[in-house]
């Protein structure tokens, strides 16, 4: 049987969740129908246009130029600030009612979802029916249009949303490939860049269905370990899973979708860091020490990445499930692609603090320490609230 992957994506998110929490909240105007972008701090460097609406696209504006470039193109521009708890807010809201067609769902972005219905066909019926519904449901409901995809893989629901915007449905079945995919542009598949497209360009490969003919042998002595990816994905060739998130038995974890993709070193420890604290209430609160701890995280494309790692001491302080995911996560990363989503686990669960000694452990009084130390920060947090401590993030070392 063939699956049935559907791909939900926002309609220019952050001016779209901007601009219906305005509306909500009084404001008479829909900023969508106005000059308005979502930027940074004009008196910085990261002044740059985040989501841009309708009529400042058709006066030349684009995404990641300067605010003060895209003044010149619209004179009586609205700037208005990113705001990522109104985005998670509306994130939440839609992810939540996609869960009511399949708890097999993966939240790609803060704004992207994919579906597996291939076992919900029986219980919901036709999927191509289903996304229109999607979409109508969600703008109803919230506010805000999205473009849902339907296809046999992840990398064909994909392409298939991006087709047409905004508020459609699209199809991309395998059988489709040909007539529907292959005439696009080769900059069009997903995964090439300009950097690439220029390589493929300058190969004579300017379509999609080039690719897919060209030899696969050529393709890995220009583009090494990436040939055979984008070469699959031209011919439509996509076998990764949906992956989706169930709380394991004997595990806690605690994870989040990034709002774009994280390069900055310290901004993805910043997002460890909260993920680790609150892993260790949740241990802290239910009395319990964790013998094991992982990370996985996201890139931009659809591999995942997961390692975890058995303690001789278990734990179960902030610092001491920071200090130990950091660790992991430096070892598997790759520091050239960005973060799209991370997530911290530690499992092995029990009410005491284990520790495996040895002749040469002379501080085993460090640990009561650090767990007395961990109860004053916690009264004092409980007190004062979440914020009131911080942290120094830890150095990236050098390797």
């Amino acid at each position: 049987m063939n699956r049935i992957i559907l791909h939900v994506d926002v309609n220019n998110a952050f001016l779209s969740w901007t601009a219906v929490w305005m509306l909500n909240n009084g404001y008479k105007k829909d900023i969508r129908e106005r000059y308005a972008i979502i930027g940074g701090d004009e008196t910085e460097r990261r002044g740059i246009v985040l989501a841009k609406s309708n009529p400042c696209k058709k006066k030349g504006v684009i995404t990641a130029e300067p605010i003060y470039s895209a003044r010149r193109k619209c004179p009586y521009l609205e700037v208005y600030k990113p705001n990522f708890e109104i985005y998670r807010y509306f994130s939440d809201k839609m992810y939540e009612y996609l869960c009511t067609y399949t708890d097999v769902i993966e939240r790609y972005s803060i704004d992207e979802c994919f579906l597996d219905y291939t076992n919900s066909v029986n219980l919901f019926g036709d999927p191509v029916k289903i996304a229109y519904k999607i979409k109508d449901d969600i703008y109803n409901m919230f506010g805000f249009t999205v473009n849902v995809g339907v296809g046999n893989n992840k990398l064909l629901a994909k392409m298939a949303s991006d087709f047409e915007k905004p508020n459609k449905v699209h199809t991309l079945f395998s059988n489709e490939i040909v007539e529907k995919m292959h005439p696009l542009p080769v900059e069009d598949l997903f995964m090439i860049g300009k950097a690439t497209s220029k390589k493929l360009r300058e190969m004579n490969i300017n379509t999609i269905g080039e690719l897919a003919m060209f030899p696969l042998e050529n393709l890995n002595k220009r583009f090494k370990s990436m040939g055979k990816m984008i070469h699959d994905y031209a011919n439509g060739i996509d076998n990764s899973p949906v992956y989706y998130e169930r709380e394991m038995v004997k595990s806690i974890s605690s994870s989040t979708v990034l709002p774009y993709n994280y390069r900055d070193i310290n901004m993805i420890y910043n997002v460890i860091r909260k993920l680790s604290s609150d892993i260790g209430k949740k241990l802290r609160n239910n009395k319990l020490y964790a013998d094991t701890i992982g990370i996985w995280f996201k890139y931009n494309y659809f591999d995942k990445i997961s390692r975890q790692e058995k303690l001789d001491v278990s734990i179960a302080t902030d610092e001491e499930i920071y200090n130990n995911s950091i660790k992991i996560f430096n070892d598997i990363w790759n520091h050239d692609d960005g973060i799209r989503s991370i997530c911290v686990f530690v499992s092995g669960l029990s009410s005491e603090r284990k520790k495996q000694l040895s002749i040469f452990d002379i501080d085993i009084d460090d640990n009561d320490s650090s767990d007395k130390l961990q109860g004053v920060i916690d009264d004092i947090k409980n007190k004062y609230g979440d914020d009131i401590i911080k942290f120094a993030n830890i150095k990236e070392t050098s390797k």
